[in-house]
């Protein structure tokens, strides 16, 4: 049994400016990498460059990922963390921004690999990073995992290094502004997440604290993310910063055991069909965990509200579906059997034809 999370965490109103102190700790001059817009709607950015401001600590912005950020991004953004000096990352936005800062920051402390480096499965230092998320779903703000999408291989694959950002700072006003769509969707991943890790070869006593916890309190969200939930609210600064620290109860829980069969097969339909991320995974949830074994079953449809997996798969269907050809479904399928890694994290046999079941073919 082992539990390793080595990022500080707060969750709080005004996070940001509340530690600006501790943020300017950790480096002379801040690279933050940020999306296109969004972190100036919500005013992260905002709030980001007042701490850093009121430390005296220098900073450059790359405003330039994208959704599902790719390796040409990541070495675009360590180009300019190079050129001004940067010995700091700081994250913010959603789950993309804050894998690309993890891959950024490996990248500038060994300026002289290529991008092949964040496949090699070696030793090695990065610069520290700060996360700042802005939606509520990956849980990148304590993870060590950065997901990248590879042009190369038409599909997103995991650098082999763990980058675990030293600071997380989570204020809920930043998903305040957020479309709902995006906080449906991020949400369906952090639940996505937590099910994954409660199903898992790796799961133990201390994972499954955080991953039942985090369905228990999901459970109390489901009001603020279902419009035709009988109690149904609109959201607020409380119920935000919940959703938020759901996303990150089930990324500390993944961090822990990683995820499964669900995200595996989530990440041809991303690629392949343009399926936002939380959709994609949510498609193959309720198959996945009607095959797990039926206590364990039983706990987490308890904890979430559901009487069962058909009543979950409704839910998720009805929030965030994901439509895809039965053919790129069959072909996810296919990919998966020569992912031995992958399917090793399933704790229940596995093989084409029960893989075609939790796909749905």
């Amino acid at each position: 049994m082992k539990f390793y999370m080595p990022t500080r965490l707060y969750c709080e109103k005004n996070c940001v400016s509340n530690h600006a102190k501790e943020i300017a700790g950790y480096g002379t001059h801040a690279l933050i990498v940020t999306g296109k817009s969004s972190s100036r709607k919500n005013h992260s950015l905002d709030d980001v460059i007042s701490a850093l401001d009121t430390c005296s600590t220098s900073y450059t912005i790359y405003e330039g990922v994208e959704e599902n950020p790719s390796v040409e991004t990541v070495m675009d953004a360590t180009c300019k963390g190079i050129e001004c000096g940067a010995d700091l990352v700081i994250g913010i936005g959603g789950g993309s921004a804050l894998d690309a800062a993890k891959a950024v920051a490996l990248m500038m402390k060994n300026p002289k690999k290529g991008w092949e480096f964040l496949y090699e499965q070696v030793e090695a230092q990065a610069y520290p990073v700060i996360a700042v998320p802005t939606t509520c779903g990956t849980g990148s703000e304590v993870t060590g995992v950065s997901v990248l999408t590879r042009h190369d291989l038409r599909t997103k694959i995991s650098m082999k290094h763990k980058v675990f950002p030293d600071l997380a700072l989570v204020d809920g006003r930043y998903l305040l502004s957020a479309p709902r769509k995006i906080i449906v969707n991020t949400s369906i991943d952090a639940l996505a997440h937590l099910i994954e890790s409660a199903v898992n070869t790796k799961a133990d006593y201390y994972s499954l604290l955080n991953a039942i916890g985090g369905i228990s309190l999901f459970r109390n969200a489901r009001a603020y993310i279902d419009d035709m939930d009988e109690n149904a609210r609109s959201l607020d600064e409380d119920a935000a910063l919940m959703l938020m620290e759901i996303s990150a109860i089930a990324g500390i829980a993944i961090a822990q055991t990683g995820t499964s069969i669900p995200h595996a097969l989530s990440y041809m339909l991303t690629y392949e069909a343009g399926i936002p991320h939380g959709p994609a995974v949510g498609r193959f949830l309720a198959g996945f965990l009607e095959h797990a074994d039926s206590i364990r079953k039983k706990e987490i449809l308890d904890a979430a509200g559901f009487e069962s997996t058909k009543s979950l798969g409704e839910f998720i269907n009805r929030l965030a579906p994901a439509d895809a050809d039965t053919e790129l479904v069959e072909r996810a399928v296919k990919g998966l059997l020569s992912n031995e890694a992958k399917l090793k994290t399933c704790p229940y046999h596995i093989d084409e034809e029960k893989l075609s079941l939790i796909a749905g073919l």
